[in-house]
């Protein structure tokens, strides 16, 4: 069993490798230049690599894009294997990364919560409290001073307002 360091620079290694080759060594007009390797990953005895991407464009392209993947297996495998140099060359799984999907589901969803938050701000601008202009107004004097009755220090005959005896 290799330590975790050894499969997280295996799995950097591949991604560069994988990357590269798409960019410079691999002809295949359904990869080009739509293709990016996100994220890969490599299990604990080197043994299996997953190689995330990403397609920029429609289903119909991901979708060709996901052919030339499995069929660039093998060219991208030996590439990997030359750059790595290690006894036994990872086999590499190719899977498409929900991350985009994932990042515009968020952002559907904060709009959504923007127009709501959008129809109560302006259902609230011409509302009137249920019990007059402010329910929590306490009763004031003509000269603007409480009239004792919400103060507890008023009630045991304090002038401050504060703790008794003090």
């Amino acid at each position: 069993m290799a330590d975790n360091a050894r499969a997280k620079r295996l799995a950097d290694l591949i991604r560069e490798v994988v990357a590269e080759k798409l960019q410079r060594g691999i002809k295949d007009p359904r990869l080009g230049s739509r293709v990016t390797i996100t994220d890969t990953r490599v299990t604990g005895d080197l043994r299996e690599a997953t190689v995330f991407y990403t397609v920029y464009g429609d289903d119909e392209e991901r979708a060709q894009a996901a052919k030339g993947l499995e069929s660039a297996k093998g060219v991208l495998r030996s590439a990997v294997g030359a750059a790595a140099g290690v006894k036994f060359t990872p086999t590499l799984a190719f899977v498409p990364d929900a991350l985009p999907e994932n990042a515009k589901n968020i952002d559907d969803v904060l709009e959504r919560a923007r127009l709501q938050d959008e129809q109560v701000r302006s259902a609230a601008a011409g509302a009137e409290y249920a019990a007059g202009a402010d329910p929590y107004k306490r009763d004031r004097d003509e000269d603007g001073e409480d009239d004792g009755e919400t103060d507890p220090g008023a009630a045991r005959g304090d002038k401050d307002g504060g703790p008794a005896g003090a």
